[in-house]
């Protein structure tokens, strides 16, 4: 099996400072303790087993905020190494937009040549245990006068959010229509014990997909889902593959996170097996061709 991996990430504890990897605890997510350990390009390859890793494209790591252009140098340095064939072929470096300096860490992450985007965690819910950030970031004016720096330097979005907030992220894709989106996750779909939460997440990714300029990864069920199996994850994603179609989603294993859960090669051959009745173009889209398309690789 041959893939490009849109959502990977790397660290180095030696070298770099991961403030969530200094004190890492349990939550809905999984162990982070276990994730305390480096996690390079080679450890990635490693775990890739029997699925052959063509490109990657790497997600900002939660790097220490006072220094989020050290991650890129970092990257962008590995991609240069001899033998690493590119990789990490894109990098989707981290940003505070509401931060004074954000204009000028926006032009220097644009200022490598394997930056393709930026991510900023948006994430808030009601309850504090899946809260990330708690501050509504799309509701506040400087932030969205900063999002508009992206169309200058030709940098996507990677958007990640919960479906309690898939109106506000329509709203700000439509009123960027020249930005690339990517929804992280399959829309973080984190209530699952009701009716409102499935339709809200259902109709969250259907008002996001009516925004030509938004892709979907689907990626990161396992967090979700810690005992997953084939047909648990299967109308997940046929759900997403329903609301984005075929041309506007891509396979991501979100290694080493999902690694908590289950073996790369058993993700990979999981989502095989889900859309195993598509055509041999559909499958190569999913799995290759969206990613390269959507980060310029």
């Amino acid at each position: 099996m041959q893939v490009v991996d849109p959502h990977i990430h790397l660290w180095d504890l030696r070298t770099h400072r991961y403030p969530w990897l200094e004190k890492p605890g349990v939550s809905f997510v999984g162990d982070a303790r276990e994730l305390q350990h480096d996690y390079l390009l080679e450890h990635l390859l490693t775990d890739a087993q029997d699925v052959e890793v063509l490109k990657v494209v790497h997600v900002e790591a939660n790097h220490d905020p006072a220094d989020p252009v050290e991650e890129t140098r970092w990257l962008q340095r590995i991609a240069d190494t001899d033998g690493s064939h590119g990789m990490p072929n894109a990098i989707v470096a981290g940003i505070d937009l509401a931060a004074p300096d954000a204009p000028a860490v926006l032009e220097a992450h644009a200022s490598f040549a394997n930056t393709r985007g930026v991510r900023q965690i948006l994430n808030v819910h009601r309850e504090k245990l899946f809260d990330y950030v708690g501050r509504h970031f799309m509701r506040e004016p400087v932030w969205q006068e900063r999002f508009a720096l992206l169309r200058r330097y030709g940098l996507s979005f990677d958007l990640q959010v919960y479906p309690s907030q898939m109106d506000e992220a329509a709203a700000l894709a439509r009123a960027h229509p020249d930005t690339q989106f990517v929804l992280n996750h399959a829309g973080m779909f984190v209530d699952r014990d009701s009716v409102a939460g499935y339709r809200a997440w259902r109709d969250g990714l259907h008002v996001l997909a009516a925004c030509p300029n938004v892709a979907v990864k689907i990626s990161g069920l396992a967090m979700f889902d810690h005992d997953w199996t084939v047909e648990s994850l299967r109308p997940y994603v046929l759900a997403t593959l329903d609301a984005f179609g075929v041309e506007r989603a891509m396979f991501a294993s979100n290694f080493p996170v999902d690694r908590l859960f289950g073996s790369y090669s058993a993700l990979w051959h999981a989502y095989a097996a889900i859309v195993a009745g598509a055509s041999d173009t559909e499958r190569s889209a999913l799995f290759r061709h969206n990613a390269e398309r959507t980060y310029r690789i």
